[in-house]
């Protein structure tokens, strides 16, 4: 079992800037694939950012530039850097873990509302 705790949610202006982090109980170092995902109300969770063991990273075409996933293996946390943020990117993200035997695992989820 994998438990992921999301954190840096919270409301943002237009063009503003902030950081998900997400603290996994299991070394990352051990894990495929982390990723971040969002989801609005009506709509399938959707793919925002995943980075793999090796450090090798994925964006979704509507944040390239704009997002960036980073990790760090000693604090066994996942980081999604979110700038120049769009009402559109206005969205529950979840934190997820992908093992090398792929089960998944999930984060309980941080709002990210952009609204002035």
């Amino acid at each position: 079992q994998v438990q992921l705790v999301e954190s840096g949610g919270g409301l943002v202006q237009p063009g503003g800037s902030l950081r998900l982090s997400c603290a996994a109980s299991v070394s990352i170092g051990s894990i495929k694939t982390m990723g971040w995902y969002r989801q609005t109300p009506g709509k399938a969770r959707e793919l925002v950012a995943s980075i793999t063991n090796g450090g090798t990273t994925n964006y979704a075409d509507s944040v390239k530039g704009r997002f960036t996933i980073s990790r760090d293996n000693t604090k066994s946390t996942v980081y999604l850097q979110m700038n120049s943020l769009k009402p559109e990117d206005t969205a529950v993200y979840y934190c997820n873990a992908r093992t090398w035997y792929l089960d998944n695992f999930w984060g309980q989820g941080t709002q990210v509302p952009v609204s002035s």
